[in-house]
């Protein structure tokens, strides 16, 4: 019987495993480092990270599912030095292209639509009815939320966070560690390290006394 292990016990791992399951993977087991004050059933927590690190035998699969985009990319590399088998989840009900590619540990949606010549990078996260037009570059540690819209020849920098409903123009560049505000309709490229809201998105003002 194939096993997937689970970092994560929080709404999103929950969410991942459900599409694990759905996918096909028979036993699912979670660990997360508030254990044992969490459960979630119907899947056993069965300890901390540290505790999947000793067990990596165990497991046939391992998917990192923490939301913030950092961590999970800084977790899912030490388990992989560890000698992990990072699993990726498709769930059935997303269409991705067969000449879409996409990095160990990405996780999709039911919903989502990844369309030819994409490109997905490690340990991102394509939620609920996203859709990733052709020919895009989505860095590591990437999460599109869900029903955002990433149009064609777009290219996302590492550990950037696209808003809840979010569209985003043919042949933009948006650089690494940005947040793009949910509801926001970018139209022209974004630098690392912005966070942008509105429409069209905008750098988003600190108060002057912040």
């Amino acid at each position: 019987m194939k096993r997937l292990a689970i970092l994560g016990a929080g709404g999103h791992a929950r969410v991942v495993a459900d599409a694990a399951e759905a996918c096909g993977w028979p036993e699912i087991s979670l660990f997360d480092d508030a254990w044992p004050d969490v459960t979630r059933e119907p899947w056993p927590v069965l300890g901390v990270g540290s505790d999947l690190e000793t067990r990596l035998a165990d497991f046939d699969g391992v998917v990192v599912a923490i939301g913030a985009n950092a961590v999970r990319l800084h977790k899912q590399r030490r388990l992989a030095r560890l000698g992990a088998q990072i699993a990726s989840i498709i769930h059935p009900a997303a269409t991705v292209s067969r000449h879409a590619i996409l990095g160990p540990g990405s996780v999709v949606f039911a919903g989502a639509v990844i369309n030819p010549g994409a490109k997905i990078g490690d340990a991102a996260v394509i939620n609920t009815a996203a859709t990733i037009d052709h020919d895009c570059r989505i860095g590591h540690g990437v999460h599109v939320s869900p029903g955002a819209n990433v149009a064609g020849g777009v290219n996302i920098g590492n550990e950037t966070w696209i808003g809840i409903g979010a569209s985003v123009r043919e042949l933009v560049s948006i650089g690494a560690r940005v947040r793009i505000g949910a509801g926001c309709a970018v139209i022209a490229s974004v630098p690392d390290d912005l966070t942008v809201i509105g429409v069209p998105a905008r750098p988003l003002q600190k108060p002057d006394n912040a």
